[in-house]
């Protein structure tokens, strides 16, 4: 399990370092001593395999580039996917941040002033939507039919670029990833295909130009300072956002989570365990009698030295599963306890 070094992707940061990026390409496309001439001939023919695998990209780019969107917060940029017909548009909530909008979509040339329909920061998805604008739905698969091998093209609009396209597989499938601000996905699809600030909200397609996933996360190296480690990069898959996303269009919120729940307001403990700073009334937690000032350290003896590591372990659970909780009072005395987990509340 990956817990401590995934950092959710910034928005901003692709924002802020964009004409950086420009600049330098354009400095050096004019750096060119020879250009082609009408004579040359192509040297190289490739296989008749390559040059169809080449079609099949290009061809997901024109079908799903005009369903991938920019939002733009009081906060920075980031990337989105069209919903349905009728304006809606799913996002990271880490896109929208802690606004409640306008928002500005921009789609193609036109740019639009958007509105938050909905949020749930567990799952890191929100909704915002745009009237009158004649937009284009994405397709969305199945990814419980994903294998891993499977071709993944991300497009988004990273460091602020807009439709931008990288391409690899799917690596993996991992569960209880933790976005290392005490908020962990259930499941996430691991990806090759390049994701970077920005890319946060976009889409990540198989070759029928079908979103399989949303890019959320790049893993990060603490060996590079923690800088993002080349390749590593994940997705939400697109049945959970098909779920959410729906839930949220219909009544404004998650009316069915699926997540496990707790009941407890929680704080680290430099490593020492899981602080529980308030009990809900009526919660999980306070049925199986824990209390403020106790400290977990483990569940299913599983160790939970941080908050990312509980989070982690609690998102791979199922509501009404039992558990057993490791705990320390405030007295020192070590305590272990049997809790049964509730829903997570769709109001997120």
């Amino acid at each position: 399990m990956l817990r401590r070094h995934l950092w959710w992707l910034a928005p901003l940061a692709g924002a802020a370092l964009a004409g950086g990026v420009v600049a330098a390409v354009s400095l050096g496309g004019g750096s060119s001593s020879k250009a082609p001439t009408s004579t040359s001939r192509a040297r190289l023919k490739p296989a008749a395999a390559a040059l169809a695998f080449q079609s099949a990209i290009t061809a997901v780019v024109r079908e799903l580039s005009p369903s991938v969107v920019q939002i733009q917060t009081s906060q920075g940029l980031g990337s989105g996917v069209v919903f349905d017909s009728n304006g809606d548009i799913v996002t990271n909530n880490h896109v929208v941040g802690t606004s409640t909008g306008p928002f500005t979509v921009t789609a193609g040339a036109h740019s639009y002033d958007a509105s938050l329909v909905g949020r749930f920061a567990p799952d890191d998805l929100a909704i915002v939507h745009v009237s009158g604008a004649h937009l284009v739905p994405a397709a969305f698969a199945d990814s419980s039919a994903l294998e891993v091998g499977d071709v993944a093209i991300a497009i988004g609009n990273p460091l602020g670029l807009r439709s931008s396209v990288t391409d690899g597989i799917v690596s993996a499938f991992r569960q209880g990833v933790s976005e290392g601000n005490g908020v962990a996905l259930p499941l996430m699809i691991q990806t090759s295909a390049a994701i970077n600030p920005g890319n946060s909200g976009g889409a990540l397609a198989d070759l029928q130009g079908r979103v399989i996933g949303i890019p959320t996360l790049a893993a990060t190296d603490p060996e590079l300072g923690g800088s993002a480690a080349p390749g590593i990069g994940f997705a939400i898959p697109s049945n959970l956002v098909k779920d959410i996303a729906t839930q949220i269009i219909r009544s404004g919120h998650v009316t069915n989570s699926h997540r496990a729940y707790l009941g407890v307001e929680i704080g680290d403990t430099n490593g020492l365990g899981v602080l529980v700073q308030r009990v809900t009334a009526g919660g999980p937690a306070a049925k199986a009698g824990l209390v403020s000032g106790d400290v977990i350290t483990a569940v299913n003896h599983q160790g939970t030295a941080t908050v990312d590591d509980l989070t982690s372990v609690v998102s791979e659970l199922k509501p009404g599963t039992t558990i057993s909780l490791s705990i320390v009072t405030q007295k020192g005395a070590h305590k272990t306890l049997r809790l049964r987990l509730g829903e997570f509340p769709g109001g997120g």
